[in-house]
């Protein structure tokens, strides 16, 4: 499903306008944004969890031309499913 798909989806079954609809899931990852940035957590009910991991430096490597490389550690987004929708996919 992509975000026009989730836009008109969450509009039929919610009786609210897609720009509406539009408007909330723009301001809703604006918000989870600043939420990871300022606690490193944001919880969405029974979607899951992002909570912000350390990635550490490490050595990589040049595809084209194989030569060494080192690649900085960085602060990445991780997202963890909650249990039921682990178990409404499963089903």
């Amino acid at each position: 499903m992509n975000q026009s798909e989730l836009i008109i989806k969450t509009a039929q079954i919610s009786g609210l306008t897609k720009k509406d609809v539009e408007h909330a899931l723009k301001t809703a990852g604006d918000v989870v944004g600043a939420a990871l940035v300022e606690e490193g957590e944001a919880v969405l009910p029974g979607i899951g969890r992002l909570t912000v991991k350390a990635r550490a430096a490490r050595e990589g490597r040049n595809p084209k031309t194989g030569e060494s490389m080192q690649i900085a550690a960085k602060k990445v987004p991780h997202f963890s499913a909650a249990k039921a929708l682990k178990d409404a996919v499963a089903a």
